[in-house]
């Protein structure tokens, strides 16, 4: 029986150029760190200052709502950091 002839491969012949994956770039993010930091800390500030004064500052007509959005400002630290890469 005869035998087959060997298949050599080709040589690795890279794609053509147009063909290649662009890098989409979507903005600095630079902006995100200073304004995270910035809600953390009027948060904790205003919660210190609502604890010292004994409820007359920083808005005495609030009352105890002073600490919710004491909180409202940390909880918007987290959500501003989730759009830090």
């Amino acid at each position: 029986m005869p035998k087959s002839r060997i298949r050599k491969k080709a040589d690795f012949t890279p794609p053509p150029a147009a063909k290649q994956a662009t890098a989409i770039k979507l903005g600095s993010r630079g902006w995100v760190a200073p304004v995270m930091l910035a809600f953390f800390l009027i948060g904790l500030a205003w919660i210190v200052l609502f604890y010292v004064t004994e409820g007359d500052l920083p808005l005495k007509s609030f009352g105890n709502w002073n600490i919710v959005v004491g909180f409202g400002f940390i909880a918007s630290g987290f959500g501003v950091s989730t759009q830090w890469k």
